[in-house]
């Protein structure tokens, strides 16, 4: 008799976004049974996600798959699954910096990583874009400390700050910072810069477009003409950053920019991609913050650029500010990123096992 089969997990908030967070090992490893499990695990396809624990958004339908590492100077491997709600579609190609805020907490909830004191460092080798990045997680004598004072945009109250230190992101899925080689360039008669910093971008400005870029994710979203010249021109992108056809595809994502009206460097909106996201990614923030120092792109004029290499960024977005810290040395096309981090939260919820039907495992 085919029987329910449970999968030990942990759902937790990272950042800004939400979703399951498992061992990968408690999972199958051939690829296709993999997918099965996480669809039938979160619900999908289904607009309410009503079969599973998916909570009916692209935020909250993300999941983790964590491994202790045999990469030197790693403790963990990380692969970021973005389960659709309304496909029968896992994709793994992009990677999720605010699902990432739970990285190091689950890897030390799960015995992976020992606690080291007040402050628990944990190496995390990032498979969907062969990058490496370290989290500092506040930690003491009973494991993960979630209690804290640090605030995010888009989530209420407060919790623990988990420092994120970016590292080996430029060039995430593309040849380079600059993959088509130009600082500025044309798509569909519209200035662009295509940026690879952590995650390949298509960024412009919103003025190009007919739009402020101060608007209600409700707003943008209810404009689907808007989404339609932008689909087409992201999908040209795509071609001209090296990643062949990304019809059907996350990346790469999108953004558009203008003025900030607060005490933001530059405003943005940010697209997931056929959504306006309801805060920021914490990768697509660092292609921003990127382009607002980059001279040259099309963040010229709009862009306040604070001085030195060494600075700090703030993004205004739906939600009010995500800052990401950016040290660069040289200037327009021969810009270098050293390195860049950004301050998240992230919190346990839940801690159990969700179930799927025997048949996702055998494809029966």
């Amino acid at each position: 008799m085919a029987r329910q089969h449970g999968i030990p997990v942990i759902i937790m908030r990272g950042g800004t976004s939400k979703g399951p967070y498992f061992r990968t090992d408690d999972l199958p490893a051939d690829e296709a049974a993999r997918d099965r499990v996480l669809l039938a695990a979160m619900g999908s396809p289904d607009a309410r996600q009503i079969d599973g624990i998916g909570g009916a958004d692209t935020l909250t339908s993300k999941v983790a798959m964590v491994r202790p590492s045999a990469r030197d100077g790693v403790d963990v491997d990380y692969l970021f699954a973005q389960v659709s709600v309304t496909e029968a579609v896992v994709d793994t190609s992009p990677s999720c910096g605010n699902i990432l805020s739970g990285v190091g907490p689950f890897a030390i909830e799960r015995g992976m990583v020992p606690v080291t004191g007040e402050e628990t460092r944990v190496v995390i080798f990032n498979e969907n874009t062969a990058s490496r990045i370290e989290a500092v997680v506040r930690t003491d004598g009973q494991g993960v400390d979630y209690d804290g004072d640090q605030a995010i945009a888009g989530v209420p109250g407060t919790a623990a700050a988990v420092r994120l230190n970016f590292m080996d992101i430029v060039g995430s899925k593309t040849s380079g910072l600059l993959p088509s080689g130009q600082v500025q360039e044309d798509i569909d008669g519209v200035p662009v810069t295509l940026i690879d910093v952590a995650v390949p971008m298509m960024i412009l400005r919103a003025a190009d477009m007919g739009k402020t870029g101060h608007e209600t994710p409700a707003e943008l979203d209810a404009d689907r003409d808007f989404f339609a010249r932008l689909e087409a021109m992201r999908q040209e992108a795509g071609r001209r950053m090296g990643l062949g056809d990304v019809t059907g595809k996350v990346i790469p994502k999108v953004a558009i920019l203008a003025p900030a009206r607060g005490e933001g460097h530059i405003a943005a909106r940010y697209f997931v991609p056929q959504k306006t996201h309801a805060a920021f990614a914490v990768t697509g923030a660092l292609c921003v913050a990127t382009v607002a120092v980059l001279e040259g792109s099309v963040s010229d004029g709009i862009a306040r650029r604070p001085d030195g290499e060494d600075r700090e960024i703030l993004i205004e977005h739906p939600s009010g500010l995500i800052d990401v810290a950016l040290r660069t040395t040289g200037q327009g096309a021969d810009l270098q990123v050293v390195s860049a981090g950004a301050i998240r939260t992230a919190r346990k919820l839940v801690t159990g096992e969700v179930f799927v039907p025997a048949a996702a495992l055998t494809g029966a």
